[in-house]
């Protein structure tokens, strides 16, 4: 009898070792093994010979893409959670499935949230480089000061599941938790984080030390942090992204910290990322990271347990558990 046909599964990043073994082992795989990024052209090649496409967020998976897609290409298994960079709409139009991997980032991104936070209040970065610049002359009273966390409102934009391992860890800093969602949480969730909910997200942050930025990067979220809306900041707020750099009109927010209009600010995203604005390379109060936010072992070998996970069941003719639908962002 002969074995049934593996699907042709192309990966378009290098993976963990072990996620890309075990892929090997169940499907046809074929996999990118110098990293490179690839160009839309070489993209629509993958669309065209896959069953199964596994996507990064790099890879714009647009209608352009996926109108020259093959037949067979059934299942996009996107390695990461947000799926900004995926056409939904015209996927599920051509009755292609989408997939993510939630949930096993929540804790890493919760953790660099708060690492930005600490970083940017307590001038971290900056003294870091004072000492290996070799500009450290000694302690003196006055000299690195920033500001304390504790008694602080840190206001959180998106309150799913990050915003909420974020709200766990501020309270432990003495943070007092104020929250704008889409949707209220369940009082349960407001319960445990003695978090307070605002409908009205200009009345939020214009009371606000902090803002966390942990919601995903959708039409309705682009630039939700307008130029209008970045004025009301307090001159002493601090902004801090670790979601997509869309959510942020970034040259405003660059021109208020370049004019002391806002203290600082923590960003693990940006908004053409991975180009980074020459002005914020300038600036002393603005700590850059590049997009490292869920860069864990643990982390990403999770996540490519999850595609597999997500692609295995897939293929044996079930719903995929990690499905995505339009409604959802």
């Amino acid at each position: 009898m002969s074995q049934k046909k593996k699907p042709v599964v192309v990966v378009t990043r290098r993976l963990p070792d072990v996620i890309e073994t075990r892929m090997m082992e169940l499907f046809d795989t074929r996999l990118n093994v110098d990293d490179h990024a690839m160009s839309q052209v070489e993209l629509v090649e993958a669309a065209k010979t896959a069953d199964v496409l596994v996507p990064t967020l790099t890879d714009r998976i647009d209608a352009g893409v996926l109108s020259q897609a093959g037949p067979n290409l059934r299942l996009i298994a996107n390695f990461g959670t947000g799926v900004d960079h995926i056409d939904l709409k015209t996927a599920r139009q051509r009755g292609v499935t989408v997939t993510n991997t939630p949930g096993v980032l929540t804790e890493d991104t919760a953790d660099m949230t708060l690492a930005l936070i600490l970083s940017v209040a307590r001038r971290v970065v900056e003294g870091e480089r004072l000492v290996r610049a070799g500009k450290w002359t000694g302690w003196s009273p006055t000299h690195m000061l920033g500001h304390r966390l504790w008694g602080k409102r840190l206001g959180i934009i998106g309150m799913g599941r990050i915003g909420q391992a974020v709200a766990r860890r501020a309270r432990g800093f003495g943070l007092s938790i104020h929250y704008h969602n889409r949707r209220r949480v369940h009082e349960d969730v407001e319960s445990e984080l003695e978090a307070t909910y605002w409908e009205s997200l200009d009345q939020m942050i214009s009371r606000m030390d902090l803002i966390s930025v942990n919601c995903p990067h959708t039409p309705a979220t682009f630039h939700l942090l307008s130029a209008r809306r970045l004025k009301l900041l307090q001159p002493h707020a601090i902004v801090v992204n670790t979601s997509r750099g869309e959510v942020i009109d970034e040259n405003a927010m660059t021109r208020m910290l370049e004019k002391g209009d806002l203290a600082g600010a923590g960003l693990d995203v940006f908004e053409h990322e991975p180009a980074v604005s020459p002005k914020l390379l300038k600036l002393d109060n603005v700590v850059l990271l590049p997009h490292m936010g869920s860069a864990t072992i643990e982390g990403r070998v999770a996540m490519g347990e999850k595609v597999i996970i997500n692609t295995k069941t897939f293929v044996d003719g079930h719903t995929p558990p990690d499905r995505v639908l339009e409604t959802m962002f």
